[in-house]
């Protein structure tokens, strides 16, 4: 009812768009086609012969609500003011374009053409007034001007066209006299302005065939004019005023001042029109214009079919493109895989200005132990004096066993009972015979716990440095920890390969944002709605449409790809470049880590060191009580056996006194020189 009994404003305009989208969506969905189940009449009264004209086909009812979008639209053009380009050329070229031409007389195709070219040339002419008004150059002008002819031209070939002769019956004489007009007029203008810009250039002969050229056609266009309005007279005099005025001032200058050659005019180019008017567009499916689909809920099951065959349309697009995605990826992979480039890695220069994390910690560990080195050194010059201590109780024991076998030994000889067999220890007392086995026993342990002890100083000795280092100011851990030398070169080579292996992870990175974005496309792309309005004839059609929305995003990727072949030969020359130093940044860190390694062991160490060098102290303290008491036990068996020997020397000398020696004579002397001298 609303768009039957429209408004004839704007918001007329907006109801009739309104209905025509929604005819649109039920077509499809209801079978309301010519000769279909359906199908109800739709009545139209022609414009020109006033006959009234029923078919019972949903299109005829749209096509009639085309024909009075355009008729509204030229009505309210005719009512604004004329500053606007637009106009209602698009509805007419949408029903010309669109639906079939023998619905009615005023559907035909030469009426529409009619109708089009006309709304086009009104649209210009606004455009043309505005221009003059704005000042424009006059070429520009000119060629606004001729565009408006080349419109009512084309409008006048389809008035004379025999059938729309016809059809139209006296009115048609009318409109094609006043169509005329105005192509003559409009050709006078912009010859005006073609001998305006003539004149800025300083083509005086120019000048003048063209506002001849422009007097001439103006004339023309009063003889067309009779019978028009007086407002169109009054314009044609003062069109006539200007281009007569500047026609005699130009041909008087060039007589009497410039004396240029007059050319003639065919041999002038010809000046082409500039069409600047744009027809309003129809678009049915546009839901800011039709609003929602009052049918979205009907789906039929062809839809369902054609959407999804353009899911495999969607399937076949994204394996295409996956395929040469993961190609490349592929030969990208094994080609990093072969350089063994790792971008976090390739660079490590930043390790070596800072103390790391581990070696950190067991700094911080030392510094609240001021004391370990300290601690350290007393606990291990404490165990070398217990174990001095135990050397020296056991060399003193055995140096009593020892001087005890002499004195024994002796006394068998003295006895007369020789020397006992080699290999064989003389008869001693029990005591000493359990002290010397005991002694044997602790030399033993001792001599076992010797190396252990040996090998405790040596470990010692050799994290002692390590830890004081540890103790120390963190500049001199640092200064210890070696760091690479490179030269400028080496360093331009190091920045021109992190430089390219950048660029590669960006290609990635690039590539998988991209593939991303194709799934969520085809994820979201769902043109049901669109199926649903579509004629089976145009799916194809549609299928191809739609499918352009994924070429931007498949050209993206496209040159992604065919990146990837000049980057790997840069990183291949790069990488070539960088053996050197790579080398050397290899053998330093290797020497770092190296180093870091041993700090931290020598750290961890510390602990063990202490707790073995206790372990020392406190089995030399037990091994040295043993050998004190060992020692006294020694002193006081070889006492006894000394006391034990000298009796025994004792009751052999009863027995066998030896014989006394015979006192010599005693032999003549001198007197002492005292003597002979007298003395006392």
């Amino acid at each position: 009812q609303s768009a039957v009994n429209v408004p004839r404003d704007f918001e007329g305009c907006s109801t009739l768009r309104k209905y025509f989208g929604q005819l649109h969506y039920l077509q499809s969905r209801i079978p309301m086609g010519a000769e279909q189940e359906a199908a109800v009449p739709i009545a139209w009264t022609e414009i020109f012969s006033g006959k009234t004209v029923t078919h019972e086909d949903i299109k005829y009812e749209q096509a009639c609500i085309l024909y009075n979008l355009g008729a509204l639209h030229s009505m309210l053009g005719a009512m604004d003011k004329r500053v606007s380009e637009e106009c209602a050329a698009g509805a007419f070229t949408y029903l010309r374009d669109h639906f079939p031409h023998s619905y009615s007389v005023d559907m035909s195709h030469q009426i529409l053409n009619l109708n089009i070219n006309l709304m086009l040339g009104q649209a210009q002419e606004c455009l043309l007034e505005k221009s003059m008004l704005d000042n424009r150059k006059s070429f520009l002008v000119a060629r606004i001007s001729a565009q408006v002819v080349d419109y009512y031209k084309e409008a006048c070939r389809a008035l004379e066209n025999s059938e729309t002769a016809s059809l139209l019956g006296k009115i048609q004489k009318d409109w094609k006299k006043l169509v005329q007009m105005k192509i003559y007029y409009f050709a006078a203008v912009a010859h005006l302005h073609m001998g305006k810009q003539a004149e800025e250039q300083q083509k005086f002969g120019e000048r003048v065939i063209y506002f001849q050229s422009a007097l001439d056609k103006l004339n023309e266009a009063i003889k067309l004019a009779k019978g028009q309005p007086e407002t169109v007279q009054e314009a044609l005099r003062f069109t006539m005023d200007v281009i007569g005025g500047k026609y005699n001032s130009a041909k008087k200058d060039n007589d009497f001042i410039y004396h240029e050659a007059v050319p003639a005019l065919d041999t002038l180019q010809s000046v082409k029109g500039a069409p600047l008017v744009k027809a309003l567009p129809v678009n049915p499916t546009d839901p800011a214009v039709t609003g929602p689909d009052i049918f979205a809920k009907l789906v039929p099951m062809a839809a369902h079919e054609a959407s999804s065959l353009y899911s495999e349309e969607k399937a076949k697009l994204l394996r295409d493109m996956m395929a040469k995605i993961e190609a490349k990826n592929e030969v990208l992979d094994q080609f990093m895989d072969s350089m063994q480039l790792d971008p976090e890695t390739v660079d490590n220069l930043d390790m070596y200005s800072h103390i790391p994390p581990i070696l950190m910690e067991k700094c911080a560990a030392l510094s609240v132990r001021p004391d370990t080195v300290k601690n350290l050194v007393q606990s291990m010059q404490v165990l070398s004096g217990v174990f001095t201590d135990v050397e020296a109780s056991l060399k003193e024991i055995r140096d009593l066993l020892e001087e005890d076998e002499a004195q024994e030994q002796k006394l068998q000889e003295l006895l007369g009972k020789g020397p006992p067999p080699q290999g064989s220890p003389p008869p001693s007392s029990p005591g000493l015979a359990e002290v010397s086995k005991e002694c044997s026993k602790y030399m033993e342990v001792h001599e076992k716990a010797s190396f252990t002890n040996t090998e405790l100083h040596k470990a010692m000795n050799l994290h002692i440095g390590n830890l004081r280092l540890l103790s120390g100011p963190l500049e001199q851990v640092r200064a210890a920890l070696p760091s690479p030398t490179l030269t400028e070169d080496d360093k331009q080579v190091l920045q021109n390969l992190k430089r390219i292996l950048v660029k590669v992870q960006e290609m990635r990175d690039q590539r998988m944002s991209l593939e991303q974005q194709l799934r969520e496309m085809i994820q979201k792309d769902d043109i049901t709605t669109s199926l649903v309005t579509t004629d089976r004839s145009e799916m194809k059609k549609l299928f191809e449409e739609q499918l352009k929305k994924y070429d931007q995003i498949k050209v993206y990727l496209e040159q992604n790809l065919a990146a990837q072949e000049n980057i790997l030969k840069a990183l291949t020359d790069a990488n070539v470049k960088y053996a050197a130093v790579r080398k050397a940044l290899a053998e330093v860190e290797h020497k770092w880590n190296t180093t870091v390694q041993t700090l931290v062991a020598s750290y961890e160490a510390y602990e063990d060191l202490m707790k073995k060098s206790q372990e020392g102290k406190d089995f030399y303290t037990d091994l040295e009580g043993k050998a004190a008491k060992l020692l006294e036990k020694a002193r006081a068996a070889c006492q006894a056996a000394e006391a034990n020997r000298q009796q025994i020397l004792e009751k052999e000398m009863k027995k066998h006194p030896p014989p006394r020696p015979t006192a010599p004579k005693p032999a003549l002397q001198k007197k002492p020189p005292e003597l002979e001298a007298g003395g006392p």
